[in-house]
């Protein structure tokens, strides 16, 4: 059984992390609402902006033609774009989603796929660096005010990379950022584009004529890469949201599990000192019916 003097000491140590994990669920808290009101604040613009993109698809017909369109006919180099945390305590936020990539890297490369990464974040690198995932560039300490910078670089290099045939398809993994307390694991395929039009919006707004100016596919060559960048965009606007959100919740429990484990060991702590007090008090006792 540990001494007194040992739980106590435990006692204060554990009081000691609360206090961190107490101020990093703060600090948290303090990041999440201005990472979220990016997050919502830029997802309209994406979804008008797709909208837009199925309109003119809708009124081009079987015109159009763009390289980020492209459909090869074997596929056989896959790269994924893969985005994380630079920093741990968030609890299943990045395990979540690296091992839905895992699984699906998998069932490409038993389909005769070359799969390779691009990476986000120091904990997407540690982990599949680790494992040996063929890893063509990262990107760590990534700040929220040089995302539109880093979206708008890695947006025409795949898609200079996919013009060129060096790779046939690009996928995004990351997590999509619902709420506070839901993020989403994600796995989507960015590249080739797709713009088909669908939906009731859609077929309402085929029944009006919309006349263009330039024509749909000079649109189309501007507003594609614009789709790709923004996608990119937001996929980091919901990582970094999802991130403070996860670690707020997993600085949340481990503050509630501190004060119950300080709970628990001042009681046994309690329970010790009462036990040495009343076997003081028998000796003393025995030792005056002894004189």
């Amino acid at each position: 059984m540990a001494s007194l003097r040992d739980i106590k000491r435990r006692i204060q140590s554990v009081k000691n992390t609360r206090q961190i994990t107490k101020a990093m669920k703060m600090v948290s808290g303090a990041k999440l609402k201005r990472a979220t009101d990016r997050a919502v604040a830029a997802r309209p613009y994406q979804e008008s902006l797709s909208r837009v993109l199925g309109r003119v698809a809708a009124a081009a017909g079987d015109e159009i033609s763009h390289p980020l369109l492209a459909q090869h006919e074997q596929v056989e180099k896959v790269l994924v774009v893969v985005m994380g945390s630079d920093r741990g305590l968030c609890g299943s936020f990045n395990g979540n989603v690296f091992r839905r990539l895992e699984r699906h890297v998998e069932k490409e490369r038993e389909a005769g796929k070359a799969v390779s990464l691009r990476t986000f974040g120091k904990k997407a690198r540690g982990h599949f660096g680790r494992r040996n995932y063929n890893i063509v560039n990262s990107v760590i300490d990534l700040t929220s005010a040089k995302y539109a910078d880093a979206a708008s670089a890695l947006a025409d290099q795949l898609s200079a990379e996919f013009s060129a045939g060096d790779v046939h398809e690009v996928w995004l993994a990351y997590n999509y950022f619902k709420s506070a307390g839901t993020q989403i694991p994600t796995i989507t395929r960015i590249l080739p584009l797709s713009v088909s039009a669908g939906g009731k919006e859609s077929a309402a707004a085929s029944s009006v004529e919309y006349k263009y100016e330039p024509d749909g596919q000079r649109l189309l060559d501007i507003l594609l890469p614009m789709q790709l960048r923004t996608i990119l965009l937001q996929a980091l606007l919901d990582t970094e949201a999802g991130e403070h959100a996860a670690r707020m919740a997993a600085m949340d429990n481990a503050t509630r599990n501190a004060g119950e484990l300080i709970s628990s060991l001042t009681l046994e702590y309690n329970r010790g000192r009462q036990a040495a007090i009343t076997k003081e008090l028998i000796e003393i006792v025995s030792g005056a019916e002894a004189i």
